[in-house]
């Protein structure tokens, strides 16, 4: 079985502008540039590879303001965004989510989607660059919750529909919002995000549905983080 990874933040309830949100999805780019080489050029989607690649975004403020203002890019209050990045039609990463709304029942988000296979997918898919990923998500849109985790593991918990922030992933994030994160059993790694919320890690080896030992133990996490009140639709940010 292949599996597929995604990293994503989300929040709810949060009103802002289009310049709030361009200065919060340029900051996001420009930390993501370091990370992986192929992060450096994105570019909007098109009707073909050859089309999309020349349909390039700058991600400065000024211009990422303007990618969002446009009318194709407008949902209620808030704002659509994705951009792709990549060399090659089987060898690209995006980045999509929306922002700005202070709707309660619309959650904001910001996933990066990785290839399914290759060796960008290889690189994408270990511990650390998740977790630098989503911490970088974090510093840049202040979400409540995220997740870095197989697609695949998602969806074993998620049926019949899944609702951010209600289950658990190889990586995850937690805003001082929803409450402390109590003791975890080894090999689980817990750090702090800034004054923000704090990181969980399962294991650093990758995380996948085929090791009996990586489902044992997410199902046990994902017990003691409902215990603690962790594991709950998003709310509205206060």
């Amino acid at each position: 079985m292949i599996e597929t990874y995604f990293a994503g933040t989300y929040w709810m309830g949060r009103l802002e502008s289009a310049e709030s949100c361009a200065q919060r999805a340029a900051a996001l780019f420009q930390s993501l540039s370091p990370l992986e080489p192929t992060w450096n050029r994105w570019c909007e989607p098109g009707d073909s590879f050859q089309e999309a690649s020349r349909l390039q975004v700058a991600t400065d403020a000024g211009s990422l303001r303007e990618h969002l203002e446009r009318k194709d890019r407008r949902l209620c209050d808030g704002f659509l965004y994705g951009l792709w990045s990549g060399p090659t039609p089987d060898n690209t990463t995006s980045v999509t989510g929306s922002c700005g709304s202070e709707s309660p029942w619309q959650p904001s988000s910001c996933v990066l989607t990785p290839p399914e296979q290759g060796p960008l997918a290889e690189r994408v898919a270990t511990a650390s660059l998740l977790c630098q990923v989503i911490r970088e998500m974090v510093l840049a849109w202040e979400p409540e919750f995220g997740l870095a985790t197989s697609t695949e593991h998602l969806m074993s918990l998620a049926a019949p529909r899944y609702k951010a922030g209600t289950v658990p992933g190889w990586v995850m994030y937690f805003s001082r919002q929803r409450g402390t994160v109590p003791p975890l059993p080894a090999p689980v790694q817990v750090e702090p995000v800034g004054n923000l919320g704090t990181l969980v890690v399962l294991t650093p080896e990758r995380f996948t549905m085929t090791n009996p030992e990586h489902v044992r133990l997410a199902a046990e996490v994902q017990q003691v983080l409902n215990d603690a009140g962790l594991l709950h639709p998003l709310r509205p940010l206060s």
